[in-house]
């Protein structure tokens, strides 16, 4: 009888049942001297003990604002220092970090700020053409943020810390009275309504995902981890900064956001051990023009994650960049994020051609449309339970429910078979994300909002290949009767409304969609024709 595709990881090491705060006093105390934070942009290196003495202080700040375990906390900034303090001190005041995405426009960062009930908001003046305070106005003059009673720009920080100098026995105090178990994060990500959701995440969910991907990819103390991944995602908030403090790296930030060049010049004069990065961004580091010009001896690992995985991408990674202890993560914001992982003494074969074995002290099966357990080999909706499944989104019970079934699996949506050996590989998704450059876009989110262009009739948004970011939005549009439009209208219609990568890069102006029998569209014919259409095919993944 074949093996079925199911697989359970290891129970060691075991489980840690600590708070975010607990463990970041740890490492404080420990590695006192050693450097925690660089960021270079802003000519910033601080030690272990100087950036727990900002912690501490950014976190009385917020209670002497009237703050109280439990609140909302929301940061809507590129990655900068004050980012990372946010992050440990909302940690240690009990209170949950609600991360924004630095690219998002007016109604995104409503929905943000309702959905989750932000008491306040940490954020800086901007990013990439957005005016943060004046989007943010926007909403608060017309009362569409009614829990959000505190703002705190980043000029303002230092203030901030300043305030909670009577503050500082409470803080104390606090410690005993949080669980690991407690919310500690809500992060935004696209499901199945379209409307980005509220993925609830405890201390328990991401410090013991952060432990164990550091524990896979070779990170430990004295490493340093160059950090161009986005802050406000997991990758970069879990895996990168978590990790760090968890085991008593180093985090390099190479700038506010991802620039190839900045990312190599940080790698040599800091002499970065590991690196981190969706695909695209090791793409556009191997392909800049100065890359030969950098010493990149210092790297040996580090993970590529967020995105499909190109097979030829990771070769060249591991012969171009030293890499060779590079691996592959696989997850969603909803699981912490790791499930799977690739270890640096897998077979180079399996590191690039797979997203590894199961993480430790979580299960994964993969099933077929009827929710039977499907042979090995065999493709399959992938469903993972464990320690690092989220609480549920934030104040949503039905999608909660429909994410996570009454015996505790997730179902990821994702297609995926797994080998004899327990290696899995991710063929496909059931939903019809997108993800560009490791930006989670779902069509309808963007369909809805063209549906209010007075000339739009009705549009269909899907996901077509592409070499640079891994696919790009498509939309097929009709037009209303009598009128015309051209794509230059429809992305200025966009521009400033919505965020840049989800504005579609191809348009296409059609009579008819094609449809079943019964009237259902079908997707997948208009990638099929627009791949045609633009010479694409799919590369090949990990």
């Amino acid at each position: 009888m074949p093996l079925a595709s199911y697989v359970r990881g290891a129970d060691a090491p075991p489980l840690i049942e600590e708070t975010i705060g607990s463990r970041f006093d740890a490492a404080a105390r420990c590695w006192a001297g050693r450097e925690a934070l660089v960021a270079l942009d802003r000519g910033i290196r601080w030690s272990y003990s100087e950036l727990a003495e900002r912690v501490d202080a950014c976190a009385a700040g917020l209670l002497a604002l009237g703050l109280h375990p439990g609140d909302r906390v929301g940061i809507w900034s590129p990655n900068c220092p004050e980012w990372v303090v946010t992050q440990f001190a909302t940690a240690k005041a009990g209170m949950i970090l609600t991360t924004v995405n630095p690219l998002y426009r007016t109604a995104e960062l409503e929905h943000a700020l309702r959905r989750s009930g932000c008491r306040a908001l940490v954020l800086a003046k901007g990013f990439k053409g957005g005016d943060y305070p004046a989007m943010l106005q926007e909403l608060t003059s017309a009362g569409r943020t009614p829990e959000l009673k505190f703002v705190i720009p980043l000029d303002e920080f230092p203030e901030l810390l300043r305030r909670g100098a009577g503050e500082r026995a409470r803080l104390d105090g606090l410690a005993g009275q949080l669980s690991a178990r407690d919310p500690i994060n809500i992060q935004f990500t696209s499901g199945t309504t379209g409307l980005p959701k509220g993925a609830t995440l405890t201390h328990r969910n991401i410090l013991n995902n952060a432990l164990l991907s550091a524990r896979t990819m070779g990170l430990g103390e004295g490493d340093r981890l160059c950090v161009p991944v986005p802050l406000y995602h997991c990758f970069g908030m879990v895996l990168s900064t978590l990790s760090c403090i968890s085991v008593g790296a180093t985090m390099v930030l190479p700038g506010e956001g991802f620039d190839p060049r900045a990312v190599l010049a940080a790698v040599e004069t800091e002499r970065c051990t590991h690196l981190h990065g969706v695909p695209t961004m090791f793409v556009a580091e191997l392909e800049h023009p100065e890359f030969s010009r950098f010493d990149l001896s210092s790297l040996r690992g580090g993970i590529m994650a967020g995105a499909p995985c190109p097979i030829e991408l990771m070769r060249r990674v591991v012969d171009r960049m030293h890499l060779g202890e590079i691996t592959i993560g696989y997850g969603m914001t909803e699981t912490g994020p790791l499930s799977f992982q690739s270890s640096t003494d897998d077979p180079l074969e399996r590191r690039v051609s797979t997203v590894g074995r199961i993480h430790p002290h979580v299960e994964v099966k993969i099933v077929d449309a009827a929710g039977r357990t499907v042979p090995r080999g065999t493709a399959g909706e992938l469903l993972t339970r464990g320690y690092s499944v989220m609480n549920g989104y934030w104040e949503d019970p039905e999608q909660t429910a429909r994410a996570i079934d009454p015996d505790g699996w997730m179902h990821t949506g994702d297609l995926a078979t797994l080998d004899e050996e327990g290696y899995c590989n991710i063929v496909g998704r059931i939903k019809d994300m997108v993800i560009r450059g490791g930006e989670n876009i779902y069509p309808r989110e963007i369909e809805e909002f063209l549906f209010i262009h007075p000339k739009i009739e009705t549009v269909q948004v899907f996901g077509v290949p592409d070499p640079r970011y891994g696919e790009e939005v498509c939309a097929w549009i009709r037009v209303r009767a009598g009128e015309t439009l051209g794509e230059d209208e429809v992305r200025a219609f966009c521009d400033g409304r919505i965020a840049r990568f989800k504005i579609p890069r191809h348009i296409q102006f059609v009579q008819d969609f094609p449809m079943t029998v019964t009237g259902k569209i079908q997707k997948f014919e208009m990638r099929r024709a627009m791949m045609e259409r633009l010479g694409r095919h799919a590369l090949p993944t990990a």
